[in-house]
């Protein structure tokens, strides 16, 4: 009967107006967020070499070679603020994640439906899809750049040479960590930190860029480093957040059964909390 009231109504919550409102700005933000972001990775314009031509990438001597960013600072910077503008000018329409390890946090710590997580992480692939075409569309338009040169120079997943994928992991998982905690601590009423919660957050996304990108891991698209290490980095922060710092349950198996019976799945058995509890 439980899991029947929580499905009907996770479904009434994903059809109200407020809640479609809060995706369109999940959208919007994490579409500017991320052309903001690929745009900081490159140097405008891109000067062509002292022959008269376009820079030559050594390993495709045929392909120019966009120019990158040097300066993780730079980089970083852009992340971060990008994250703290859209957090502070869309925030006001609905929570803005722009961060599926950020949603993934909010479903494990029961602030959200299963329902709602997967449709805030549809918007935001939505939301980066539209701004990566964005970018290179630019890119392509207005330089002597090709579509290879680009995802040949940008987008190969890999690590930086020398750092190994377990490393790159535990990197992306810390920095994802003390960025979950920053955000469980803004959202808390009783912090009284949600009027700086943008700066914070913002701050916490530039902290983390300074850690991984340079010379670490990049933050690129190894599926076992930029998926695995951040979710499980905001699994931890749940964790560590909701049972120790501040604590909302009573025990792990209170925990898991109230995340069981919220995903509207099945009644949580008995005996998982009777053992959890032990």
């Amino acid at each position: 009967m439980q899991v029947a009231v929580t499905r009907s109504h996770a479904l009434r919550e994903i059809w109200t107006l407020s809640f479609l409102r809060s995706l369109l700005s999940e959208y919007v933000g994490t579409t500017v967020f991320v052309f903001a972001s690929l745009a900081s990775t490159l140097l405008w314009p891109l000067p062509p070499d002292l022959s008269g031509g376009a820079p030559m990438d050594p390993h495709h001597p045929l392909l120019p070679v966009p120019a990158g960013s040097p300066d993780p600072i730079h980089v970083s910077l852009t992340f971060g603020i990008s994250v703290a503008l859209m957090s502070a000018c869309l925030g006001t329409a609905g929570a803005v994640h722009l961060n599926p390890a950020v949603t993934l946090s909010l479903l494990a710590g029961v602030r959200m439906s299963l329902a709602s997580a997967l449709l805030y992480m549809i918007a935001q692939v939505l939301g980066a899809i539209t701004a990566s075409g964005g970018f290179l569309s630019t890119v392509l338009k207005h330089s002597h750049l090709s579509l290879l040169s680009v995802s040949l120079h940008f987008f190969v997943p890999q690590v930086t040479p020398g750092v190994s994928e377990f490393q790159a992991v535990c990197v992306e998982m810390m920095v994802t960590f003390q960025l979950v905690l920053c955000v469980f601590a803004t959202s808390d009423q009783k912090a009284g930190l949600s009027k700086m919660a943008p700066v914070i957050v913002g701050s916490s996304v530039t902290l983390g860029h300074l850690v991984a990108s340079p010379s670490l891991t990049r933050c690129l698209l190894s599926p076992q480093v930029f998926w695995v290490g951040p979710f499980t980095g905001a699994l931890l922060a749940t964790v560590t957040y909701d049972l120790l710092l501040v604590p909302r349950w009573n025990s792990i198996g209170d925990w898991l059964a109230k995340v069981w019976v919220s995903a509207g799945v099945l009644p949580f058995p008995t005996c998982y909390i009777n053992c959890a509890c032990m």
